[in-house]
């Protein structure tokens, strides 16, 4: 399918998934710093406990197409870091199979240069600093004041906290997660589905779905599925 492309200065009809703190900063986002229109938010049907959330409906994620299909809105996910960003990863591919199409969200207030790369679903809030060279995948979050150097890349499904720093040249696998305030040293190599602690210092490569917290970080017995919840 041809991908539909948004038109400078046209309104675009959008659709969130969840109806929760995090979804409701992202419709505050987007209603105060984009041309995209929050229609609706849709949640899985066993957790669609209410009707409506910041004055607009809430429809089911499986009856979504009947309510808004593929070809009137598009969609972003602005979900936690559940199951190591699993949850975020499976609906943004069963909605990916459903023809939906996605926008990425860029604060006017982040810093970033005109050489971004950024990967669609992915959502950059405000004060963060993506230096030049740096890569950022899709249905990637990174949140305000994050600061990720030259040369890094951020992979698929990644969150990355508030306040973070990234060194330069550090690559962060697919689904990894970055707690608040940690520090990576440059040049490293975060594996998939790591989980780093908030205040973290990170002095050295880690393991796929490690758990890592400490000054300097180390690992402990816990893998980042129990640490997010399964």
């Amino acid at each position: 399918m041809q991908s539909r492309k948004t038109e400078p200065g046209k309104i675009t009809d959008v659709v969130l998934f969840g109806a929760d703190t995090f979804a409701s900063l992202a419709w505050f986002c987007l209603t105060n710093d984009s041309l995209y229109r929050v229609q609706a938010f849709t949640v899985d049907a066993s957790y669609r406990s209410v009707s409506s959330h910041e004055g607009l409906p809430v429809v089911s994620f499986e009856n979504l197409s009947e309510h808004y299909p593929p070809d009137k809105v598009r969609l972003l996910f602005p979900l936690g870091y559940h199951a190591i960003n699993g949850l975020r990863r499976d609906r943004y591919q069963q909605a990916k199979a459903m023809g939906y199409e996605f926008i990425s969200y860029v604060s006017s207030r982040a810093s970033t240069w005109p050489d971004l790369h950024i990967g669609e679903n992915s959502l950059i809030y405000e004060h963060a600093i993506i230096q030049p060279f740096a890569r950022i995948g899709s249905n990637v979050i990174i949140r305000s004041g994050a600061h990720i150097s030259h040369h890094c890349q951020v992979a698929d499904h990644a969150f990355v906290a508030a306040g973070v720093t990234l060194g330069g040249n550090v690559v962060v696998g697919e689904q990894a997660f970055i707690g608040l305030g940690a520090v990576l040293r440059d040049g490293l190599r975060i594996a998939e589905r790591s989980f780093i602690g908030a205040g973290s210092v990170v002095l050295k490569d880690t393991e796929a779905d490690g758990v890592y917290v400490g000054n300097p970080a180390q690992k402990i017995a816990r893998t980042a599925l129990q640490v997010t919840g399964g």
